[in-house]
This record gives structure tokens, sequence and C-alpha cells, in this order.
């Protein structure tokens, strides 16, 4: 009966032929965990880490061919502690493959943190350092599981480990503002024991200041700003039609991707009356938030949130008039939970256009511009992220991330300045750290066959080439293998990067193309041989090119998770391949420093920093001449 059922499950979905990208639906992700069960290689103790579209071979996508929808998964066995990657056909309704991982830990899960809770309150050390710093109830305190990481020490190669650290919380909401400071459990999650535990600063008090975030907190109010209304009479400028979205001249899909979060595809440009081709995907590929603070409860902290985490399946449910402007337009999205259950994020998933400014002016001649927004915001534990992929009229792709939520902070005496924080209200100092994003972009430039050419600015040196010394010059240079794009920004040259077609040329003969104008940036203080820069190796360059593979989606690697490093980037361009003339995907790492600062607390204000993709030659002239009057 259930083969008979299923059957008739994937016949339906058979029937309805959806577009090769767009992504599971509730029942095909039903579907797939059916399959896979069936099959016998799902065991009682394993749990889905990850259920998601198994994209595609990019050339049958790009010349529309039929292609069958097969689910990709990870699948951990808790109690051998393997980790599998499995693929489930839905069209035929068999396991299209399945093979170990070794060596790999999937990202941690609701499942992993109950286990850890409660095998650090079963430890008499756990119960004995609260009681030391006066909390005599263990339910006031509530526990957060840290990836582990890898630092070389005493059990950390064998069985899934986290660290866990306690946060009084005495019936408060934010009791990130609480942290218990001084006591972090080593524990591993196979053997169900503590590896190491930690208990000093016992002198450090718990803060007992409000730092609640609800209404009755924050009041009184000031006065509330004059009535601003967003609206759109005749509905949204955008439509979306079979999961393609058209917006003044652009065309692109998206998915909410639970590693990734949003993913774009296909991205065009109609120009002449027919669609020019940008990008193929584009996505955060991972990120990493290092911490400055080298004491034994603060050195591990350093999340991998897309690959130890995961920002999709973190996705926050969008309020229109909040979360997003009145106008927005919000869509449900659909991942699968640890049981392998289809879980629907309603509203997960913001859309809508937005004033812009001035597009373009000369003296009485003006356009007003407008923008389409694609949003979404994660919550990764204390922090919230937002990404805006941004769709300019003239041709431009923006990224922008906001940064906002409660910062990590720890607790000190009266009197204590530390170098590695800073304080931030009584006995609460925040510690210094970085953010860093780094994103796979997948240009195809009017086509996939694209080279990368990197500007450099620089002044002529005094002479008869610039006798009032006003002149500079810009050169281009070929980065035709992977090593020679490996990248850092310059500012004394404004360096940029552009992907050019050099085999199609815009009006006056020249190659056309897309340049990164990088926004706000940093380079890491992580050592070189660190072991968090060793597992994030993406950080050693700010640009990196490589020629496309299906198989190299994630700069740090497939499973970060407990990595000892040397994955992703620095592994796969070690050989040095071509990139002239090839297939090419730039990746681009952004880094913020977070120096914390009393205004950031409790809750940080929202910081904004990003990049643009900007047409360079692409275009035969200001492509957003056409704009129309007071518009």
């Amino acid at each position: 009966m259930r083969s008979t059922v299923l059957l008739l499950l994937v016949l339906r979905l058979a029937a309805t032929a959806p577009h090769p990208l767009t992504p599971l639906t509730a029942a095909e992700i039903r579907a797939a965990v059916e399959i896979l069960r069936g099959s016998g290689y799902v065991s009682p103790s394993s749990r889905f880490s990850l259920i998601t579209l198994d994209e595609p071979a990019k050339e049958m996508v790009l010349r529309g061919a039929a292609v069958p929808r097969r689910a990709f998964g990870v699948i951990y066995d808790r109690a051998a502690n393997r980790t599998y990657e499995t693929i489930a056909d839905l069209s035929s309704s068999k396991v299209a493959s399945w093979k170990e991982i070794p060596g790999a830990q999937p990202p941690v899960g609701e499942a992993d943190s109950a286990i850890a809770d409660r095998i650090v309150r079963a430890d008499p050390r756990w119960r004995e350092a609260l009681r030391a710093r006066g909390i005599r109830d263990s339910n006031s305190v509530l526990t957060v599981a840290w990836p582990a990481g890898y630092f070389g020490l005493p059990g950390d190669d064998e069985g899934r480990i986290v660290r866990v650290t306690p946060y009084y919380s005495g019936g408060a909401q934010n009791y990130y503002a609480h942290p218990v400071e001084g006591v972090a459990a080593h524990v591993n999650l196979t053997t169900g024991k503590v590896v190491d535990f930690l208990d000093t600063d016992r002198g450090a008090p718990i803060s007992r200041e409000n730092a609640e975030l609800n209404l009755s907190a924050t009041a009184p109010f000031r006065q509330a700003p004059a009535p601003l209304q967003i609206t759109q009479p005749g509905g949204p400028g955008f439509q979306i039609e079979d999961g393609e979205v058209r917006w003044q001249k652009w065309r692109f899909r998206y998915a909410l991707h639970a590693r990734e979060g949003l993913v774009l595809y296909t991205v065009g440009y109609e120009d002449g009356g027919r669609v020019r081709s940008i990008m193929y995907r584009g996505s955060l590929s991972e990120m990493v938030v290092p911490y400055g603070d080298p004491g034994g409860a603060w050195f591990f902290r350093n999340s991998f949130d897309a690959g130890e985490l995961g920002l999709g399946i973190l996705a926050s449910s969008l309020r229109p008039g909040l979360d997003c402007p009145q106008n927005c337009t919000v869509l449900d999205a659909v991942v699968a939970d640890e049981s392998g259950n289809p879980r629907t994020i309603p509203r997960a998933v913001a859309l809508y256009e937005r004033d812009a400014g001035i597009a373009w002016k000369h003296g009485d001649n003006t356009r007003r511009a407008r923008v389409l927004v694609l949003s979404f915001l994660s919550e990764a534990g204390n922090y919230e992220y937002g990404f805006d992929w941004i769709f300019h009229q003239d041709g431009t792709l923006e990224m922008q991330v906001a940064l906002t939520g409660i910062m990590s902070v720890k607790g000190v005496a009266d009197g204590v300045h530390e170098p590695y924080s800073h304080l931030v209200a009584r006995n609460i100092a925040a510690v210094h750290h970085q953010h860093f994003f780094s994103f796979r972009l997948d240009l195809d430039v009017d086509g996939a066959a694209n080279r990368v050419m990197e500007m450099n600015s620089s002044p002529v040196p005094a002479g008869p080439r610039n006798p009032y010394g006003g002149a500079f010059t810009m050169d281009m240079t070929l980065l035709d293998t992977e090593r020679k794009a490996q990248r850092r920004m310059n500012l004394e040259t404004s360096r940029r990067w552009i992907v050019e077609n050099p085999a199609v040329k815009n009006a006056l003969g020249q190659p056309t193309g897309y340049a990164l104008l990088p926004g706000e940036n940093s380079v890491p203080f992580l050592l070189p041989d660190a072991w968090v820069r060793k597992r994030a190796g993406f950080l050693n360059a700010h640009v990196w090119a490589t020629p496309y593979s299906s198989s190299e989606m994630h700069a740090a690697g497939e499973y970060p998770y407990q990595s000892k490093g040397g994955d992703g980037l620095p592994k796969w361009t070690a050989t040095d391949r071509s990139l002239d003339n090839r297939d090419v995907v730039l990746w681009y790492t952004m880094g913020i420093t977070h120096n914390p600062r009393p205004e950031d607390w409790p809750v940080m204000p929202t910081y904004i920093a990003g990049f643009k993709l900007v047409p360079w030659g692409f275009f035969a002239k200001n492509p957003a001449l056409d704009i129309p009057v007071g518009r």
C-alpha cells in the first residue's frame, strides 16, 4: 500500500513539471524522506541534517532540457557518528546515490543542543560552578551549545563535539545580557561525556541590569514621527511567472536554501528585445565570526554561521511594516527539519519596490529611481543578519548585509578593563570581533566564456608626462590563472575587478563586462597559523576566481564543523587552473571589524555593508535613460 501511494505521489509531482531550479515542495520533501526510509539506509538514530533540491547540471538548465526532480540530503547517524550524502530520485522513487563522507560533521542542530544541555546538567562540576556564583536554581540558567571548531586539543578528534556556556535567565527574555562568566564545558555528544570543564573568573558578577527589549522596558517613547504611508494603488510593479521574477527589464529566479539563505538564479537584463545573461547563480557561500578574546571560555567562539548552523533554516518570519516596508510582498519557504518533516517558514522572503533617489539629473532633466529588493532575515543565535539583493534600473545588482541583534558579552568585575573587549554596561563588556562574508558569484556575462580583469589606478610620476601633478592612469591586468586571481583590496590603487566576455563587444568595440565594486572591508586579525584561519582559508584573499565546478560551492568546504582546515578555496585553487575564456566563478569576501561601543547595547543599531556588481561596457549607453518622467 505504501509503495502504491508513493508511486501516485511521484506521478502527480512529475505531471506538474516545475522549472528545474524550483525549490522542493513540502510534498517532494515527504516523498524524498519516504524513499530514503524505505531504502534501508536510514537507521532509527539518523537525523536529516539537510534536504534540498539536487540542482541539475548547469548546461542542461541553460539549454532547457528535461531533467528529473531529485533531492539532495545530508544524513547523520548519531549512534555511529557517521555522515552520509544521498540523492533521492523523485521521478523513479529510488535512491540514486548513498555514500559516507569520512570524518565529516554536519551543522549543529536543536537535537545537539538538547543533548548537550542534559549532559552538562548531570555533571556535578556544572552544579558546583553555578552554586559558587550564587545560583541555587539550575533551571534559571540556560545553555548555549557553540560549534566546537578544532584546536588540536585532547578530545577534538573523537566524536561530535560542542562547547557549552551558561546564561542566567531569571525570567528575562534577553538572557544574552546575563552571562555566567568563566564557565565552559567541552562536551562529546557521541560518548555523552564532558571532556573538559572550565571554571574560572568566579569574581565576575552576573549582571542584574535590565536589558529587556519589550515595550515596557523601552518606554517612555519619544514623540512618534509624522505618518509615512508607502502604498502602490495599482499593486506591485513586478510579476512572478512560473517562479521567475520580472521587473523593469530584470529577470531572475530565487530560492531560500537551508544552508546559504537566499540564492539568485539565472539573472538577466532585457536589452534590445532580448534577455542578456549576467549571473547564473549568486549566494552567500560561507561566513565566519571570529572573536578576539583568548580566554578559556572564549577562544572557541568562531562560528561558521552558514556551514555550522545554516542561515536559511534560521530564517525569520517577516512582518510588513516592521521587518520590511508596508508595500512588501511576503513569500513562504519550505525547509526540512531534523526528523525529515517539511517545515513551512511563513513570510520568509520579502520582495518589494522602494524609492532610490535620483537616477540621473542635469538641469531640469531629472529622473527618479526605484529599486527592487529581495530580502530575508536570519536569526543566528544572538545576532540577526539581513541579506538584501537590490536590483537597480541602471543594471546594477547590489548586495547589502544588515547586522543587528545582541552582541556576545562577558561579565566583568567593577574596574576591570581588558584589551579584548569594551565596557558597554555595568559589569558587561562586549568582545571585539569580526564578521566575514564570502559570496560565490557565478557570473555569465553574455554567456559562460568569460575572463577576469583587474583595474588599478595610479598617479603618473612627476615629469614631462605629468607637468602639473594631476595626471593618473588606470591599468588593466588579466588574471588568467587561479593563483593570479587571489587578490586583496588596495585603496591606494582603487582596485576593482571586471568579469568580461572577450567574444562579445559593445558599440565601441570593447568587451562587455560586469565589475565588482567593493564597499567596506577589513583584513582578518587571526594569525596565519591559527586553527580558525586554517579552517577559513578563504580569508587569505578578498577575491578569488575559479573555473566553474558544481562540486565547489562553499568557500570553507562542505563540512567546516570540526574541520582541521585546508578545504574549500585553498584546496581547489592549488592546481592553478586556467581562467582565460572559461566559465568563471568570482568569490568575494567582505569583512567588518566590530569594536563595540555603549551605543550598541542592549541591542545593536542596524549596521549595513555591501558591494555592487555594475555593468562595465555591458550597455551602449546609460540604460536608465528611458525611465519615464516622474517615475
